[in-house]
């Protein structure tokens, strides 16, 4: 019996070392299993529906809870400028006459030394203001992207405390495609901080009630109040590219972007970017645009991390014109019209091509074009999906492997291509009647100007008529059409054949080359 208990007790010891001896490794090796809460947990919002009614002292207890997790930014920049400091009513008083000044601009005549360092390149020291908002104790603050991008200096005021006490932040992550920013005071106040309280944009309706809060014109921290004006408005963030926003008239001025935009129960539900004027005024008009939280706040991981990553798969699309459908072969407009495809791009090497119309994606009907953008960038890159397409009217699936989406290559991409192709002013071959354009055939001096590679065979865009329904549907001078419908062309001829067969009132579908890129455009004859 004592031997039994002794093995008994030598065993329970040598479990209780093992368990310990193991405890110690795992933490010095870090495998024990920690808490994803902080990192992958979403943010709490609430959306529990919004019901009862406005009393007169709603905004004004609003205002009273929220306004202190506002912030006011400010902002210093560099930019690269010439040195024209001396250039005008320099000297004794009033300046030299004509002539002094055009040698001074030109150089001409007898500039020394001291006037090519006034004219040298220097960096000039830009300030800026905007608005943001708390969202986190540790000093994680919400603004626009535009506020802060390419600041050199961040400077954030809070609500309540002196005009000249500021503390300094950093950028943790931006996004251009929605205007949105994470920063971080890096000097604090001792005190807590307050927290805004997220909402739920998806809720909003136009003639809902909400308020803006912000700096407008250096005013800091004032409010306004107005209603949704429209939701899931279209506005462009950047270069080819745009984002769904709610449109408000409550006034939002220079200085709002970055504020945020609340509803009845001062919940946050949007962050103010963009105002809409006009050339006779440029503040408000009734006009305000704002990014919707949950599109931000979905992306919170992402911007607390410094990095967005984004699905993509290499095409421009465009609408379905509604007198097109029987040309596409389709029964109503749900999909999305593949106008181009990049060369290498996924969709290239995949097969989609120009002219065909998306239905489907990864399972998912394609009601329009911003709700294929909306799928394809949530989509992790090196995912392989199915790609349902209607080409020469039947369903075709195409597998895709989705990229990733470099925004800041795509926007150098887009800009290095505007002013490359020069325009054909060649003698006219002959004019398309019913669509509003005149071709030309390719030649030697065509394809030089033009760039064109020594394969590319089609007729020449030399002209077309404004108002017409070529230049509706974009069609430009310089614009190659290597295809119409389904047929191949090679010369004017041959495209002027083609698009003679299409009725007036029928609509075609050309593949045109631009600046080296193909791309389908749908017009219609008249």
């Amino acid at each position: 019996m004592s031997n039994r208990r002794t093995t008994l007790f030598y065993a329970l010891l040598i479990a209780i070392a093992s368990l310990a001896v193991g405890m110690v490794i795992a933490s010095r090796l870090d495998l024990t299993p920690q808490s994803a809460a902080q990192s992958v947990a979403a943010t709490p919002y609430n959306n529990a529906p919004i019901t009862g009614a406005v009393t007169a002292t709603t905004w004004r207890d609003v205002a009273k809870a929220v306004t202190p997790a506002v912030v006011n930014i400010r902002t210093e920049s560099r930019q690269r400028t010439q040195d024209l400091s001396d250039f005008f009513g320099g000297g004794g008083g009033g300046g030299g006459d004509q002539d002094d000044l055009l040698q001074r601009f030109f150089g001409q005549g007898g500039g020394g030394q001291g006037q090519q360092q006034r004219q040298r390149p220097r960096d000039q020291v830009v300030q800026a203001a905007g608005t943001g908002f708390i969202i986190d104790k540790s000093g994680l603050i919400l603004t626009n992207n535009h506020v802060v991008e390419g600041a050199t200096k961040i400077e954030v005021s809070l609500y309540g405390e002196d005009e000249d006490q500021e503390y300094a932040a950093k950028v943790i992550g931006r996004d251009p495609l929605t205007d949105s920013a994470l920063i971080q005071l890096t000097e604090k106040p001792n005190h807590t901080l307050p927290e805004i309280k997220f909402g739920d944009s998806s809720q909003m309706e136009p003639g809902d009630w909400v308020m803006a809060i912000g700096n407008p014109f250096n005013l800091a921290h004032t409010v306004s109040v107005g209603v949704i004006s429209a939701t899931s408005r279209p506005f462009p963030t950047t270069e080819g590219r745009s984002t769904q926003v709610l449109q408000t008239d409550a006034a939002i001025n220079p200085g709002n972007s970055g504020g945020p935009l609340l509803n009845v129960r001062g919940e946050v539900v949007g962050i103010n970017s963009a105002i809409y004027t006009d050339a006779r005024q440029s503040g408000n008009i009734g006009i305000g645009f704002a990014i919707p939280i949950n599109t931000v706040r979905e992306l919170l991981p992402q911007l607390r991390s410094g990095k967005i990553t984004r699905g993509m798969i290499g095409v421009s699309i465009g609408v379905i014109p509604q007198n097109a459908l029987d040309t596409l072969g389709l029964k109503n407009r749900q999909g999305a019209l593949v106008s181009s495809v990049v060369p290498g791009g996924p969709s290239d090497k995949a097969g989609i091509e120009p002219g065909d119309v998306i239905v489907q994606f990864n399972g998912k009907p394609v009601k329009d074009r911003d709700s294929l953008v909306s799928m394809v960038v949530v989509t992790p890159p090196n995912t392989t999906v199915p790609v349902r397409v209607v080409r020469d009217k039947e369903e075709k699936t195409i597998n895709v492997k989705v990229g990733e989406l470099d925004l800041e290559a795509e926007q150098a991409a887009l800009n290095g291509g505007r002013g490359g192709r020069d325009n054909d002013n060649g003698p006219q071959q002959e004019a398309t009647s019913g669509f509003g354009m005149s071709l030309s055939n390719i030649t030697p001096d065509v394809a030089r100007r033009l760039r064109l590679d020594d394969n590319v065979r089609g007729a020449v865009v030399v002209d077309v008529e404004p108002a017409s329904p070529a230049a509706r549907a974009g069609i430009m001078q310089g614009d190659v059409i290597t295809r119409v419908g389904r047929a191949t062309v090679g010369s004017v001829a041959d495209a002027s054949r083609e698009l003679g067969r299409v009725a007036s009132g029928g609509t075609a579908i050309l593949r045109i080359r631009r600046n080296g890129t193909d791309m389908a455009v749908v017009v219609t004859k008249e």
